[in-house]
């Protein structure tokens, strides 16, 4: 019997089938994985309802939008350990892309994408800068991006009856 907690080998070749492309319809995806379209659309079902999908998106491109400055910023906050009270306010900021709790001396990590150096500014002074909690910010503008990938790996293939922890 399968135990439905475990990503098995088929459930990871799924996982990176729809990752590469999400509209691949799931006739493709059985032939790919060697399973009956049934059985995919029952995989994908119970990845759904165990929160291993949480869901499905369109990656756009940032330059094409006009939101070309990509930028880190260090927080450090007055909450105390174990709060999230100034995470939770700088996560509702539309151009923050990502928070983080961090170890080491800053609280937070931001991921955040602007316009350009004016608007960046804009978002540090009169967004984050109006959060009640936040101490101090420390901004690095990324010049290049070698990679940036939503995509998780999960391993190709492996010897029959491996199961993935």
């Amino acid at each position: 019997m399968r135990d439905d907690r475990i990503i098995d080998v088929k459930d990871a070749e799924i996982l990176n089938l729809v990752q590469q492309n999400a509209r691949l319809p799931q006739t493709e995806i059985a032939r790919a994985v060697g399973l009956a379209p049934s059985a995919v659309l029952e995989r994908l079902r119970k990845l759904e309802n165990r929160g291993v999908i949480r869901g499905y998106a369109a990656l756009v491109d940032p330059e094409a939008v006009e939101l070309r400055m990509l930028a880190f910023v260090a927080v450090r906050t007055a909450d105390r350990p174990g709060e999230s009270r100034v995470g939770q306010a700088l996560a509702a900021v539309p151009e923050v892309l990502e928070v983080h709790h961090v170890a080491g001396d800053d609280c937070l990590l931001l991921k955040i994408r602007a316009r350009d150096a004016a608007h960046l500014s804009q978002i540090l002074r009169d967004r984050l800068g109006h959060v009640e909690g936040v101490r101090s910010t420390r901004t690095t503008i990324v010049l290049e991006t070698v990679k940036e990938t939503p995509r998780l790996t999960f391993p190709a293939s492996a010897p029959a009856g491996t199961e993935v922890a």
